[in-house]
């Protein structure tokens, strides 16, 4: 908040530290109940650390509103979240390592409401019968690679009605990014007249001057815990790799 990055508003409310069972909980929670100085609603209001708000805030900005007015001609006004801070291990598994919602350092996205009226919801729309929906929801998924260090959705076991975004360090520099599904290409914004190349060529090309850092080939180590404990579901056994263990039959 002193460098600006948070601003306190009616809507982002600093809270009272999460003190939760063993090693979860939040320092400095903010109750999150609306971004853009209360023009886009966030339902239910999310607690959730204050680097994943300032994020939050950016990629909404940068990333979902422009392809919301590419592809509909209308901005976004609610997003529905399904997950904020939650004191869970990954997976949910006993034993397992905790999950970034422990810390606040998570949100889950299961949709979108624009000021037209329409709604978009991640579960019906990323393989709906709407071609603007299709190409909204898969514009959104890419560019937001360029925030998040982990980005997933549909095609990702676990992950077929919402986007899982963290901001988790999956190297000591904290600048790796793990995103899935890995897309080939986008469908082209409505009169662009190309397209936005996929997470593994062009994702950079999305935020002209933006350098968000390596993009991981296959999941992080700290993704991938245990036989019993897949945090995200990921690893799908693609991946030959003798360090790698096919986790697909647990």
């Amino acid at each position: 908040m002193m460098a600006g990055a948070v601003r306190e508003t009616p809507w982002v409310q600093r809270v009272r530290g999460v003190q939760g069972r063993g090693a979860c909980g939040i320092d400095r929670p903010l109750k999150v109940s609306a971004l853009a100085n209360g023009g886009v609603a966030i339902g239910p209001s999310a607690t959730i650390n204050c680097p994943m708000t300032a994020t939050v805030e950016r990629w909404l900005g940068q990333a979902v509103q422009p392809a919301a007015m590419a592809w509909f001609g209308s901005p976004v006004v609610s997003i529905k979240q399904i997950s904020a801070y939650a004191c869970r291990s990954k997976n949910n598994e006993a034993g397992a390592s905790l999950s970034e919602h422990a810390f606040g350092n998570a949100l889950d996205v299961a949709g979108f409401m624009l000021a037209d009226g329409r709604v978009v919801e991640v579960l019906s729309g990323w393989n709906g019968d709407d071609p603007n929906g299709r190409g909204f929801l898969r514009d959104v998924l890419v560019a937001s690679c360029t925030y998040f260090k982990t980005v997933l959705g549909p095609g990702v076991k676990y992950h077929n009605d919402h986007f899982h975004f963290d901001l988790a360090h999956h190297n000591k520099a904290g600048t790796s990014r793990y995103c899935r599904p890995k897309l080939e290409s986008v469908p082209p914004r409505p009169g662009s007249g190309g397209f936005v190349a996929g997470i593994g060529g062009g994702i950079d090309a999305l935020i002209s001057g933006f350098a968000p850092g390596e993009l991981l080939d296959r999941p992080p180590a700290s993704l991938i815990a245990s036989e019993f404990a897949d945090p995200f579901g990921v690893f799908n056994g693609d991946v030959e790799d003798p360090g790698y263990t096919d986790y697909t039959d647990h």
